[in-house]
């Protein structure tokens, strides 16, 4: 199975594509729509601030792209950032229009109440059990995240697991249809981050192949 790692100039692309490699499957790195089409699977990293990267798919097109994937009805993962575009708005540094895909609005911490960032590992709560992952499969539920802003304004339907920081719940993983979203990164949370990883690759690839 081919996993295509949308490069639009903003991700850690290099951590996202050794992990994946990790656990055996080819990866393509590109901005290139073309090579991007040759993949089975499909994840969007992300690090930095909303409206830039925005502003990066628009220009690109990767956005439409994007919009191709989900309507095609193939698998996509946003990572951090990457997860946050996957929602309808985001409150930094203004007011920005998302990809739409999950409801919810991208909200930054209230630094007088908690620490900004939130940075660290936290325990993962799953409100339900999606089809690619048993939360009993799981040694442990400590992810590692990095982040100032945070999905408020959710569908409760769509929120598949969360942490809580200070009182505040955190959206850890959400899921819509063939679309899901870690807010933490998988790639640097050990153990657990490389078991969701790897259950949903395997996920995709049984689908793949059926």
């Amino acid at each position: 199975m081919k996993v295509g790692i949308i490069d639009y100039g903003m991700g850690n692309l290099f951590s996202v594509e050794q992990a994946v490699k990790r656990l055996g499957y080819e990866v393509i790195v590109s901005s290139n729509i073309q090579e991007l089409k040759q993949a089975d699977a499909f994840i969007l990293p992300g690090v930095g601030a909303f409206a830039d990267a925005i502003g990066c798919l628009e220009k690109t097109g990767l956005n439409h792209f994007v919009y191709e994937i989900v309507e095609q009805q193939k698998p996509l993962l946003g990572i951090c950032l990457g997860m946050q575009l996957l929602f309808e708005d985001s409150e930094e540094n203004g007011f920005f229009k998302g990809l739409g895909i999950f409801k919810g609005t991208i909200r930054r911490f209230d630094d007088e109440k908690v620490r900004v960032p939130h940075m660290g590992w936290n325990n993962l709560t799953f409100t339900f059990t999606p089809n690619w992952q048993e939360p009993e499969e799981l040694a442990d539920r400590y992810v590692y995240f990095v982040h100032s802003y945070y999905g408020v304004d959710l569908a409760p339907e769509q929120l598949v697991a969360y942490a809580e920081y200070e009182g505040i719940r955190v959206p850890g993983i959400v899921q819509k249809g063939n679309v899901t979203g870690m807010q933490f990164h998988p790639e640097k949370s050990g153990t657990c981050g490389m078991t969701l990883l790897k259950n949903w690759l395997q996920q995709v690839e049984g689908e793949t192949q059926s």
